[in-house]
């Protein structure tokens, strides 16, 4: 849930997302989900940092732009929003059950 879309990722952020597994002893699940991108993908980073070849990786993508990011967030918030809001309508309706003379 809530993941930037399909892969596009810049080179800035693919170096800094090997970081926090190479140097800061991150584990790739842990780094991978505080990043909200798969496990497997930073996996790739990784080996290929190791290797010198981060820089090669999307090469021939083209970069989100700022408005693709947003709408992203946007999307994922929204999505929690909409968990939260089905959990409280579940919440209101158990209490208010509760609540009723004659049951229980």
């Amino acid at each position: 849930m809530g993941k930037i879309p399909h892969g596009r990722y810049t080179k800035e952020f693919r170096e800094e997302a090997a970081r926090l597994v190479l140097e800061d002893g991150l584990s790739a699940g842990e780094a991978a989900q505080r990043l909200s991108l798969p496990k497997s993908t930073l996996e790739t980073w990784v080996r290929a940092a190791k290797a010198g070849k981060l820089g090669n990786i999307g090469k021939n993508r083209r970069p989100l732009t700022e408005v693709e990011v947003e709408l992203a967030k946007t999307k994922r918030e929204l999505a929690m929003v909409r968990m939260e809001r089905d959990i409280l309508k579940k919440a209101a309706a158990y209490f208010a059950k509760e609540s009723l003379p004659g049951t229980r």
